[in-house]
Order: structure tokens, then C-alpha cells, then sequence
């Protein structure tokens, strides 16, 4: 009887153990999930108005292995941090860039994956820019808040246009508008590859940078439970699958 006793003290020690290692989210059970909905191939809608993506299929593994119902919030670009810090999210997975200033006021995941800026232009004309220097007076879209707006600000003398995502801006640079735009390099290899955009790449800027899930700076619960859970979709080779299958290539290293 003694031992059925500490048996049951025992079981009832880890269930409350879990429950407090379990990670916090907004929604017991369920983790939602912040992302634009309109930047391909990373998160946007295909012609049937289904949600996809490679950002779109990683957090759907990510809640997999935490045990979490995934669940989309869209939300422009532009407002989208603002959205985490107001907890209307749990997390972003969204192509979030890690810099130190954005550590200063948000927590962030391991790197998931690491990409260049690019320069884009248009697929017909002599304009063919190969630093940021090559930009200066011309007028070059952007994402608002975006790391792409700080790189051209801090480059001065560039005409910046802000928007509020990719495809305003690559209408825009398509029609005339604007004289180049500045995004990730697997986005412009995307679109030349699936979409008949009359566009181009043009100079990749840089080094490779890395980008992760973004989440509350106080949520450590839920950013150990994340690291665990990529390196694990890393290990068992769900993450090898889902990056080929949109870029032909492993992104998770630099």
C-alpha cells in the first residue's frame, strides 16, 4: 500500500513538473503565430487562398513539436513587432531578422535560417547596381521597419520609399515607379523562378545574416522549448525537407 502511495506522489510530482516546463502562450494548447501572409515564398496565399510557405510549413513543425495548435495572425509588416510586444501573438515567424537593437526589446529563437539583401531591378534595362553605393539619388523600395530600410538609410543618399510589404513595391518597381528595390536574396531566386515578374537580381549586399523566431523577451519558458524543438526538426530531417522543397538548398547554415 506504502509503495502504491509513493508511486502515485511520484506520478503526481511530474505531472506538476511538466505542467511547469510546459511553454507559455496566449492560449493554453495553442500557439499563434504572427506573419505577413503576403511575402513568397516565405508566407503568402496560393491561388486556392490556402496559407503556405516555407516560414508557413517550419512553424507548422514548430508547433508540432511543442504539442501546440498552430494559429495565423496576418499583419502588415509594418505592425508586426509592435503586435508581439502588445501580445496579440505568441510568436512571429516571419523572415525576423536578429539584430542588437531588436534584442534590446525582443527575445529571439536560435537562427532557423540565414539569407542576403539583394539589390532588384528591372529585367529590361542597363541598370545593373552591384553595391549599395550605386543606389545613391535613386528611388528604392523597401519594407517599412524593415533590417533592408535600415541598410539603405544608414547608406545615405537613396531615395527611400517605404510600403508596407514586398509585393506593393515590386508592383511598383515593375511598372517604373521606383528605380530598384531591396529584399532577401531567396525571395528575388524565388520569384524569377515561379512568378512572371519582369524583374531581376541585381548586387547581393554583404554577408549572410541570420534570422529567427521572435517572441516576448520574458517567455524564456517558451524560447527553451523553441530552440529544443528546432534542433530536433533539424536532427530528424523535417527541417532539410521543408527548406529544399523551397529553395533547393539547406538555409539553416550561413
Amino acid at each position: 500500500m506504502r509503495s502504491l502511495t509513493v508511486l502515485a506522489a511520484a506520478l503526481l510530482a511530474a505531472s506538476f513538473t511538466a505542467q511547469a516546463a510546459a511553454p507559455k502562450t496566449i492560449t493554453s494548447g495553442t500557439l499563434s503565430i504572427g506573419m505577413e501572409g503576403t511575402y513568397p515564398p516565405f508566407t503568402y496565399k496560393d491561388a486556392q487562398g490556402n496559407l503556405t510557405g516555407f516560414d508557413v510549413d517550419i512553424a507548422k513543425a514548430l508547433a508540432a513539436k511543442l504539442g501546440l495548435k498552430p494559429q495565423f495572425v496576418l499583419t502588415e509588416w509594418s505592425g508586426i513587432l509592435a503586435g508581439l510586444q502588445a501580445g496579440k501573438y505568441d510568436v512571429i515567424v516571419n523572415q525576423v531578422g536578429i539584430t542588437a537593437e531588436r534584442q534590446k526589446s525582443i527575445g529571439f529563437s536560435a537562427p532557423y535560417a540565414y539569407s542576403n539583401p539583394q539589390i532588384i531591378v528591372k529585367k529590361v534595362g542597363s541598370f545593373a547596381p552591384k553595391t549599395l553605393a550605386d543606389l545613391k539619388g535613386k528611388r528604392v523600395g523597401v519594407g517599412l521597419g524593415s533590417n533592408f530600410e535600415k541598410q539603405l538609410r544608414d547608406a545615405g543618399g537613396i531615395n527611400v520609399v517605404t510600403y508596407p510589404g514586398a509585393p506593393e513595391y515590386l508592383a511598383d518597381l515593375a511598372s517604373g515607379r521606383l528605380d530598384a528595390a531591396f529584399n532577401d536574396r531567396l525571395l528575388v531566386g524565388y520569384l524569377i523562378k515561379s512568378q512572371n515578374l519582369p524583374i531581376k537580381g541585381a548586387g547581393v549586399i554583404g554577408q549572410s545574416e541570420p534570422v529567427g523566431i521572435a517572441l516576448q523577451k520574458t517567455n524564456t519558458t517558451l524560447k527553451s522549448a523553441i530552440d529544443k524543438a528546432l534542433i530536433q526538426l533539424k536532427a530528424d530531417g523535417t527541417y532539410a525537407k521543408i527548406s529544399r522543397q523551397w529553395f533547393g538548398q539547406d538555409v539553416s547554415k550561413p
